[in-house]
């Protein structure tokens, strides 16, 4: 595979392994990320994908948008499907069936957050544990957003979901988002890392390494979701682009366990109130009642960018 980055006219020209013209919500970030991830080698792929956005409107039978060997077996266990895969192709390779001098595949798995932070959690982590040849990428729009809106592990503090919905004595969802990346970090994963489609090149920059990477990768992937933080569905980037510069969703990799280094950092960094004012799902918090949620949701991202700055100066 080459190491060098695809620049945007040859994303734009390649042969496409997964098609846009699917039932995505106009603007999901979905197809963005999954787009730059399979342009990002020429490699044969194979593709196991969770139940969810994903999965329910790429694949409505008889028509697909993978032009890849592709499986959706089931909510919670799309990193055992493409670990069974990869297993498999060892085997198959150490009988000497499959020929020496065939490219070698590449094994990936996507899920949703609900997918990957709670329903299939202990499934991801067997396949870390046990050393699997695999990249997960979990595309993280903070919901079970398939199935109705409701609130994750990975919903974020003050969002309004349709289980934990703001009104006169709530203000949405009470506790902070799980921190993935350093839990698959802990799993001594020889490579970790966070990214966003509205830096393209940070992003393919990681896929590549982690293509390059022997052993379990976990990406996780800021997916702005137009219908559940409810923006306008072609504001996608601009929605992104707040995340990243507020600090909110920070870009950074983490290899083998300990090693953090920060990949992107903002020349001018924006308040939260302003990534939160962008997006329907946090309206509430702009009362005089609920300003303190905004308060905590600043000091609780300075206190995390301070964190990965230390540890990146640390080099541990």
């Amino acid at each position: 595979m080459s190491k060098v980055i695809k620049n945007l006219k040859e994303f734009s020209t390649s042969n496409d392994r997964y098609e846009g013209a699917n039932l995505m919500c106009p603007g999901c970030a979905h197809n963005i990320i999954v787009r730059e991830i399979l342009n990002a080698t020429n490699d044969p792929l194979v593709i196991a994908t969770a139940t969810g956005c994903l999965e329910v409107c790429s694949a409505v039978y008889p028509y697909t948008s993978w032009d890849a060997s592709w499986i959706h077996i089931g909510f919670e266990n799309a990193s055992t499907a493409v670990a069974g895969a990869e297993a498999m192709y060892k085997a198959l390779k150490r009988k000497g069936k499959i020929p020496a001098d065939q490219k070698e595949p590449k094994f990936v798995a996507f899920g949703g957050d609900g997918a990957t932070y709670d329903i299939g959690f202990q499934w991801i982590s067997g396949c870390f544990e046990r050393g699997h040849n695999m990249m997960y990428v979990c595309l993280d729009n903070e919901v079970y957003a398939n199935t109705g809106g409701q609130r994750s592990s990975s919903t974020p503090i003050g969002a309004s979901t349709t289980t934990s919905p703001a009104g006169r004595v709530s203000y949405g969802e009470k506790m902070m988002k799980k921190d993935i990346v350093a839990i698959m970090a802990a799993h001594g994963a020889p490579y970790v890392a966070q990214v966003a489609p509205n830096k393209w090149k940070d992003m393919v920059k990681k896929i590549q390494k982690g293509f390059d990477t022997n052993g379990p990768v976990f990406i996780n992937a800021m997916s702005a979701c137009t219908t559940e933080w409810k923006f306008p569905a072609d504001k996608t980037i601009e929605a992104s682009d707040l995340a990243v510069d507020s600090l909110v969703f920070p870009l950074y990799e983490i290899e083998n366990g300990t090693k953090l280094t920060i990949t992107y950092r903002p020349k001018n960094i924006i308040p939260v109130r302003d990534y939160l004012a962008y997006q329907g799902r946090f309206k509430h918090l702009f009362t005089k009642q609920n300003e303190h949620v905004i308060e905590e949701w600043q000091k609780k991202v300075n206190e995390r960018w301070d964190y990965l700055q230390r540890r990146e100066e640390a080099g541990v």
